[in-house]
């Protein structure tokens, strides 16, 4: 290994390298003002059922990867705020299916700096204890 990187040094400049790294960071600050639109996955919680929903997003490259990097934390929407019917299949019996427009509404409410374009499926619920 210290042949090789002997041979490289030779070669190579550690100037170069450290200019063409700093470069690279650069460009990509600079490319995360653009708007991009892209799949995250958000941790819902609802009436103390959490399951994770795969939503389209779009915005601004600075704030989808804070929300990339940042998005560990679950957002709480009361059953309150969701439109739902009681499911009637064979085995689904005292379980909530939500409009999935309304959710994507409660999301967009809690995520204002972004725009939730769509959600995928949205598993049922159990139906609460009150």
């Amino acid at each position: 290994m210290e042949p090789m990187l002997k041979w490289l040094r030779h070669y190579v400049s550690p100037v170069f390298i450290t200019l063409l790294v700093a470069s690279f960071i650069l460009w990509y600050i600079a490319k995360l003002n653009h708007t991009y639109t892209t799949e995250q996955v958000m941790r819902i919680n609802i009436s103390g059922q959490t399951f994770p929903v795969t939503c389209v997003v779009e915005g601004v490259g600075t704030n989808l990867f804070g929300y990339r990097v940042y998005m560990d934390r679950t957002l709480r929407i009361p059953l309150s705020e969701l439109r739902f019917t009681p499911s009637y299949e064979e085995g689904h019996y005292g379980k909530l299916v939500i409009d999935p427009l309304s959710l994507q509404h409660a999301i967009s409410v809690r995520c204002t700096d972004i725009k939730i374009v769509s959600i995928g499926a949205v598993p049922e619920i159990d139906k609460p204890e009150n």
